[in-house]
């Protein structure tokens, strides 16, 4: 039996959860398991349990809870027999339990080794000890119980104990040099979190902040403890918060420059050019902001609501560009697509991330979860003047996160519903309603001209009226008009008269399931095959969908489908935002689904999302083995007739495309149809990209991405489908500091592996757990896992596979200082890849060699390795680690002492890093500054 208490009240029988009973009973076992090993007093019992609302009859009834327990934990029938683990003991109860079956009991086993190894003067084993105890806390103690009962001192007292860690954890970190500090930075803000007033943890979390370069979130997190001090204690903070607040002061003042490495982000859509009317709104909009153009005296948030094709868009837009000169420091926009109708709402941890990269966080230092991320967002733009647009939102919960938390900001809202949320908190609403006449004929004017309308006026009143006001059926019917210019505009009233009675409907509510009719005008003048394509674009699970993109899904060659295309641009069914790229309004796509199950087979919708999917599936396979083609990728069968995918010229073309295609393809393996009727491919297209998606740091978008892989794989039973999903979510779990989590897939990859026969999963599989044994400080692990690699694909005859193997392995041995061993790996490896013309591995390899040899003090063997890999790296075209082995180059030049030449290698390192916008070139100025 082993149980768990670090989180929710848990208990196991071999690999079977225990029903555990009513709450009552379950707080009995918490008691005694949290009291383990110890007598319980009866007294003690009944008061967790009831307090003092106890019955006279509480120990007749903790007798009975205490023999349902017996039987629910003792043996089982036919089992050989054991010693009771629940005894009577001095007036109580005692649980008997060995350490090993308890995670409380490890927990403090793991914290007491920590405490020798601290006496002993090892941090660094210290700081491995404490790790591996605060990752067997996996919520809140007891979780699930009554708050009447967490609550009880018994509890309370136990629950402390893990911020203590977390600040041993801290120091010993700190102490042994900054080892492990990102990964106690992630226990740091779950412990803050939790205890939001507990000063020295604070302390601690503002200094590791400061350590892990987090300056503004260290400086953001003191004006939020403080502020909750003040508040709600009418304290001060005490001096250790002080002098941690101190050091960050200082340290920001020292850097002495904008936050942002590079030109201020500019994300705005393009302005609508025959804008027309909401006077009042904007006059509204404008009484917001400060007549004299100066900092507002906090942030403004205007919540933009209204029914859907109201124009809430292109009012938020038209507003924001008025106003962007304004906001200097840059502007961001994202569209939450709150209610699209493939049910693809963007959540709130993707906008965050996607924000933090525009503001230059380097993947790395983006913190794990939507509230630190939030927290570093919010430092980011302290004391910054920037514009944040955030349309078509589901609800507050969805938009809170992404506000602006600083004077001087704007964040422009627009949301279908009313944000009773946001406005509670302060937020400038700004309903807006359909189109006055006067404005509806304004609109109307400045699409078809002033002299059409004078000339048959009854029937623009006409026109106007069928339309109530809406804006988009408005901007349909003027579509229509443009494109049919001898059409007569009474005939045009005339038809819309028909169908007035559902039209009206919309100027009260959603419009959703009558502006079909509206919608109906421009579809049934397209031709034939325009109403063809309009109608499969919705199987299209993006919001953006490119020329080649749609020349799949649609079967059609790219020049036959273009003038297709601006037919559907044309009646305003389509927009081209950019050159080749395509986006429509949620409600259009939402009718042409409607269209699709009405005119168009099974047959013919399962064969348009195999051409879909194949696409993206052969793109970005290609795309992978340009960027790495020595590396692992899955065999595919021959793409299905009509899939055409990408060829890429070189690598950059390659690089590019994945990255525009990425969000396309995180939807589409998320897409339902998808999931349900092509499995394989979707399970194949997110292992197909995890290492795209590995290597930009999305590690949040992996597990998103991955996990509807899974869902996949599952619901066809497709075994290698399972398998591959579980070992890529293992690796995302890891990366983002789960470890528990990271272990449990990547034990049940390999599992699956196994029964599947697959040897290259299975010793994929092995370096990511040796990887991870390698973080956490255990190298002989790490070791291990990489000999049953190796095996494996010397089994195989992989000989790529054992070359990395073999710099993993030399890299293992420089983490743990042995850096004659790890020479001897890493010239196996070079050796290997230069055999197998592996140019990438090769490059990696030398990187590692000169590595070795700059720790063994050979700085000019370490020059010339790394010389080697630069020259291999500019075959390639890779920029970035090029800039990368610049700077090593310039690492090992400073050590041996030629100060001149490591500068001349650090500033060639800085021009490229710069015009990648990059933030490690940060690093490299703080190397030309000394």
């Amino acid at each position: 039996m082993r149980a768990t208490v670090l989180g929710p009240l848990k208990v196991w029988r071999g690999g079977t959860e225990l029903d555990l009973g009513p709450s009552t009973r379950r707080a009995l076992l918490a008691v005694l398991l949290t009291q383990a090993d110890r007598p319980v007093p009866m007294s003690e019992i009944v008061d967790v349990l009831w307090g003092e609302t106890a019955p006279r009859s509480a120990p007749n009834i903790v007798h009975r809870h205490v023999g349902a327990l017996r039987k629910v934990l003792g043996p089982q029938p036919g089992s050989s027999p054991q010693i009771p683990l629940l005894v009577r003991a001095s007036g109580g109860y005692r649980l008997e339990l060995g350490t090993g079956r308890l995670d409380l009991l490890q927990f403090r086993a793991l914290c007491s080794r920590a405490a020798e190894h601290r006496r002993a003067g090892d941090d660094v084993e210290c700081v491995g000890r404490l790790m591996e105890a605060l990752d067997l806390w996996r919520g809140p103690l007891v979780s699930g119980l009554s708050a009447s009962v967490r609550t009880h001192p018994l509890f309370t007292r136990i629950g402390r104990e893990y911020p203590d860690a977390v600040k041993d954890a801290a120091d010993a970190a700190l102490d042994a040099g900054g080892v492990h500090l990102e990964r106690v930075l992630l226990s740091l803000r779950r412990a803050a979190a939790a205890h939001p007033l507990d000063e020295v943890l604070h302390a601690r979390l503002v200094t590791v902040l400061l350590r892990t370069g987090h300056t503004r979130h260290a400086l953001q997190c003191y004006q939020d403890v403080r502020k909750r001090l003040s508040e709600e204690l009418g304290l001060d903070p005490g001096p250790e918060l002080a002098k941690a607040a101190e050091d960050a002061l200082r340290t920001h003042a020292l850097a002495g420059r904008s936050t942002f490495p590079h030109a201020p982000p500019a994300q705005l859509p393009p302005d609508l050019g025959v804008f027309t009317g909401r006077q009042a709104e904007m006059a509204l909009a404008r009484g917001l902001l400060p007549a004299d153009g100066g900092s507002t005296r906090s942030v403004v948030i205007s919540a933009i609501g209204g029914m859907a094709g109201v124009g809430k868009t292109a009012l938020s837009i038209h507003w924001a560009h008025e106003v962007a000169h304004r906001y200097p420091d840059g502007q961001l926009y994202a569209d939450l697509r709150g209610f699209d109708p493939g049910g693809a709402t963007v959540g709130p941890e993707q906008i965050l991330r996607s924000f933090l990269d525009a503001l230059g966080v380097a993947p790395e230092q983006v913190p794990v979860g939507v509230d630190a991320q939030a927290s570093l967002y919010r430092g980011l733009l302290a004391g910054k003047r920037v514009l944040v647009v955030l349309d078509n939102a589901r609800d507050t919960e969805q938009v809170r996160p992404l506000l602006p938390g600083a004077a001087g900001c704007l964040a422009i809202v627009t949301s279908r519903t009313f944000l009773s949320g946001l406005v509670a908190e302060g937020a400038h609403p700004v309903a807006l309603d359909v189109l006055d006449d006067a404005d509806a004929r304004a609109f109307l004017s400045r699409r078809l001209g002033h002299e059409r309308l004078a000339a048959q006026p009854r029937a623009v009143q006409d026109i106007i009226g069928s339309c109530a006001g809406l804006p988009l059926a408005l901007a349909i019917v003027s579509a229509r008009t443009v494109m049919n210019p001898h059409i007569d505009l009474a005939v045009l009233a005339a038809e819309l008269r028909e169908e007035g009675s559902r039209l009206a409907t919309l100027s009260a509510g959603d419009p959703a399931t009558d502006i079909s009719t509206v919608l109906s005008w421009s579809y049934q003048v397209l031709t034939p095959l325009a109403a063809r394509v309009f109608r499969h674009l919705s199987l299209h699970p993006g919001t953006e969908i490119s020329l080649a993109t749609a020349s799949s899904l649609l079967g059609l060659p790219e020049a036959r489908l273009r003038p297709v295309l601006s037919e559907l641009i044309g009646a305003h069914l389509l927009t081209e935002r950019f050159p080749g790229r395509f986006v429509w309004h949620d409600l259009l796509r939402a009718y042409a689904g409607e269209l699709l199950r009405v005119h168009d087979s099974p047959k013919d919708q399962a064969e348009a999302l195999a051409r879909l999917l194949d696409h993206l599936l052969h793109g970005a396979h290609g795309a992978s083995a340009m960027l790495a083609p020595h590396r692992e990728r899955l065999a595919l069968p021959a793409p299905v007739d009509g899939a055409a995918p990408v060829e890429f010229a070189d690598r950059e073309e390659a690089a590019n495309w994945m990255e525009a295609h990425r969000a396309v393809i995180l939807a589409a393996v998320a897409y339902g149809p998808a999931r349900l009727h092509a499995a394989s491919r979707c399970w194949q297209l997110a292992g197909t990209v995890e290492f795209h998606l590995d290597r930009h740091g999305r590690w949040q978008e992996q597990l998103t991405l991955q996990s509807a892989a899974l869902d996949a794989a599952e619901r066809s039973g497709d075994l290698s489908g399972r398998a591959h999903a579980h070992r890529a979510l293992g690796f995302g779990h890891g990366r983002l500091g789960a470890g528990g989590r990271a272990r449990e897939h990547l034990t049940t990859a390999l599992e699956l592996f196994v029964t599947g026969a697959d040897p290259g999963g299975q010793a994929r599989t092995h370096r990511y757990l040796a990887f991870f044994e390698n973080k956490e400080g255990r190298h002989e692990a790490a070791l291990a896992h990489y000999s049953v690699a190796h095996a494996l694909y010397t089994d195989m005859g992989q000989r790529s596979g054992r070359a990395q193997v073999h710099n993993e392995v030399g890299w293992t041995h420089i983490l743990r200082g042995d850096y004659t061993h790890a020479l001897v790996e890493c010239r196996q490896a070079l050796d290997l890849h230069h055999h197998l013309d592996d140019v990438n591995g090769e490059a990696a390899a030398s990187d590692s060699l000169g590595y070795a040899h700059h720790h063994l003090g050979a700085y000019e063997r370490a020059v010339d390795c790394y010389r080697h890999a630069l020259t291999l790296y500019r075959l390639l075209h890779d920029e970035y680690l090029e800039a990368d082995t610049l700077v090593h180059i310039g690492d090992s030049q400073d050590a041996a002492g030629d100060s001149a030449e490591a500068r001349t290698s650090w500033r060639q390192a800085l021009l490229i890093l710069d015009r990648l916008a990059h933030p490690d070139a940060e690093s490299v100025r703080q190397r030309l500054s000394r």
